[in-house]
């Protein structure tokens, strides 16, 4: 049993990596599908919105087999499995991110827009120091479900073949016919989640206190 938990712990870095690297990816590219969709440009919004529908209303798992099957039969070119898996995650999540960002931004007063304009304030400073910190602390309670959902949705990455922490536990069930590895697997997720679920705490409470 020492063997397979510290199998699993070598397989559980593609998870962290996974994780992580949605994460820096998506987050930043929530903000940028928010202003498409938002934008008066019809050029624009609309195929955005058709962008959010398609990574909304189908799930993860046939988004990660097209990613990595679709570009060899279209284009005769593949992804490496990890890449694709990254691009997968990232379209998908910050779709979900682009969502909470604009309910976020259209949520502010438009009062605070004129206030910045009577202040002399641009666009960028009105947008970084007036309503980013108001967003950030809108949205922080939506984000971390999404957070916490992409910890368990990195078990997914098995099905393009990555050896992350699930497939690791599946493998190992194999092979001693029993389902502990499973339930060990399922320990590891109950860990990650609560640290995620504590460092979200941690940061709207700060928030709200400003200390």
């Amino acid at each position: 049993m020492n063997q397979i938990i510290l199998q699993m712990l070598s397989s559980l870095g593609a998870t962290l990596r996974i994780f992580f690297l949605t994460l820096i990816f998506s987050l930043p590219l929530g903000f940028v599908v928010a202003a498409g969709k938002m934008s008066r440009h019809k050029i624009i919004s609309i195929p955005v919105n058709i962008y959010i529908m398609i990574m909304r209303g189908t799930p993860l798992i046939l988004q990660l087999l097209f990613v990595y099957f679709a570009p060899f039969y279209l284009f005769g070119v593949s992804f490496p499995r990890f890449t694709a898996c990254i691009v997968a995650f990232v379209l998908n999540y910050s779709a979900y991110f682009a969502e909470i960002y604009r309910g976020g931004l259209q949520s502010i007063d438009i009062g605070q827009h004129e206030a910045c304009y009577v202040l002399g304030l641009g666009k960028v400073d009105e947008f970084f120091f007036v309503k980013l910190p108001q967003v950030i602390r809108m949205v922080l309670p939506s984000i971390g479900n999404e957070v916490v959902t992409l910890v368990k949705d990195t078990a997914l990455a098995q099905t393009i073949g990555i050896a992350e922490l699930f497939r690791s536990a599946q493998n190992a069930s194999a092979r001693i016919f029993s389902v502990m590895p499973i339930f060990i697997a399922g320990i590891f997720y109950f860990v990650m989640n609560a640290i995620v679920s504590k460092a979200f705490d941690y940061m709207e409470k700060k928030m709200r206190t400003g200390r």
